[in-house]
């Protein structure tokens, strides 16, 4: 067991180093920031989408944005779509789980907000349909995926990546 830990702890250390010695990812997340507090200081919101542990990191980090993180400041406005369950359950039950995002972005998404998705496999359907939905919006958009990468992200471009052996984060703009 404590071999194991001990090569969790080593393979998120090696991720770490990779992801500073990658200066493309670095400029891509400093781009994705700017674009993000340029989004905020315009009046714009952050929206966050995913399935499974993926939606537990997009509920947390919207909660970042509206709670606390590293200093006092004003709540920002992020919220994570999946959160209203009876929304979910009504449009699953009555379209599809493949609308289940793209739905709510159609109703709240405007020109300017960001979208970002969280997908391990790169390949969800209801992720894929909300970029398309935030595109049309003029929603900027980023994504986080894993290591099989996002390739029918529409109108998005992969600005780069890092591998960890597990997981291979790429954003989208």
């Amino acid at each position: 067991m404590i071999s194991f830990i001990q090569q969790r702890i080593e393979e998120s250390i090696g991720t770490k180093k990779k992801l500073l010695a990658n200066e493309q990812l670095l400029q891509t997340i400093a781009e994705v920031s700017a674009a993000t507090l340029q989004a905020l200081k315009a009046g714009n919101k952050v929206l966050f989408c995913g399935n499974g542990g993926s939606a537990a990191d997009a509920q947390n980090l919207a909660a970042e944005f509206s709670g606390r993180f590293y200093i006092n400041r004003k709540a920002l406005p992020a919220e994570a779509l999946h959160c209203n369950t009876s929304y979910l359950t009504a449009v699953a039950n009555d379209y599809s789980f493949d609308v289940i995002y793209s739905r709510i972005i159609e109703g709240i998404g405007y020109k300017g907000d960001v979208l970002i998705g969280l997908s391990t496999s790169g390949n969800s359907r209801n992720i894929i349909e909300a970029f398309k939905s935030a595109k049309a919006a003029g929603m900027i958009t980023v994504a986080f995926t894993g290591e099989t990468g996002w390739n029918k992200a529409p109108g998005s471009r992969i600005s780069g990546g890092v591998f960890t052996g597990r997981t291979l984060y790429q954003a989208f703009t």
